[in-house]
């Protein structure tokens, strides 16, 4: 298992400083949560460690590679997945057609076996279906398996949205906001979802949340960004005891 090595990244657009010299390490085995408030570069991060954006200056490493310059697909193969924080989700396919879909690039096998679809065509696709049928159980998506993913409430359609990065079999993944205009039940729900994919499944876990709650309890690490610069970082208890991140963000009672 690899750690996540973020040194010096600035990320420019313009004059704009999305990030400016972020340094942050994403220990293995650990949820690791950027917190910060609105604007202050959080998904820029999360979208350059992810390859949609490549940053202006520093580097980007995952063990021993390299994703400063990488593409998307190249990061996924690597063993990074992505739950967006707006839902990337095809509306019109059920719940396993989505799922099926995500994990497409786990075929291996060529046009001719494909059209015959016998030997490793077939055995493929039969180990891809089964992986799918457990991430639907462990997401607790059985219900919803063949509802059109457009016809479902917003929390299942969440839940459908970290299934999907789960299909690609991570050995870490980044949840943008993963609990963003839930109710109670349903952070309830993504949060033991998060632990268990901690847990049960040993998953490396980063996570951008804006409930200090949630974030305080399951965190065993987190950095603090404010105007793209990190302010403050280390266990929960010292972020919370943090005078820059208490006047930045937490605020004082």
């Amino acid at each position: 298992m690899s750690n996540l090595t973020v040194s010096d990244v600035t990320l420019t657009f313009g004059g704009l400083h999305a990030l400016s010299s972020v340094n942050m390490e994403v220990k293995s085995g650990l949820i690791t949560s950027i917190i910060g408030p609105n604007g202050a570069g959080k998904t820029s991060l999360l979208n350059c460690i992810s390859g949609f954006y490549h940053p202006t200056r520093g580097e980007i490493k995952y063990g021993e590679n390299r994703l400063t310059n990488a593409s998307p697909h190249q990061i996924s193969n690597i063993g990074i997945a992505r739950a967006f924080q707006n839902l990337e989700l095809f509306r019109g396919l059920s719940v396993l057609d989505n799922l099926m879909l995500a994990r497409h690039q786990k075929l291996k096998y060529n046009l001719l076996q494909a059209v015959v679809f016998f030997g490793k065509a077939s055995r493929m696709e039969a180990e891809n279906r089964a992986y799918v049928e457990d991430v639907i159980d462990f997401m607790e998506l059985e219900p919803y398996r063949k509802n059109m993913v457009g016809n479902l409430s917003y929390g299942i359609q969440k839940r459908v949205e970290v299934a999907r990065a789960l299909t690609l079999s991570p050995k870490l993944i980044l949840l943008d906001e993963p609990m963003a205009g839930m109710n109670v039940e349903e952070k309830e729900d993504i949060v033991r979802f998060i632990l268990d994919i901690k847990n049960e499944w040993e998953i490396t876990a980063v996570l951008v949340e804006h409930d200090l709650g949630v974030v305080m309890d399951i965190s065993d690490q987190i950095y603090v960004l404010d105007f793209g610069e990190v302010i403050g970082s280390g266990r929960p208890e010292e972020v919370a005891s943090n005078e820059k991140v208490i006047e930045a963000y937490i605020g004082e009672e």
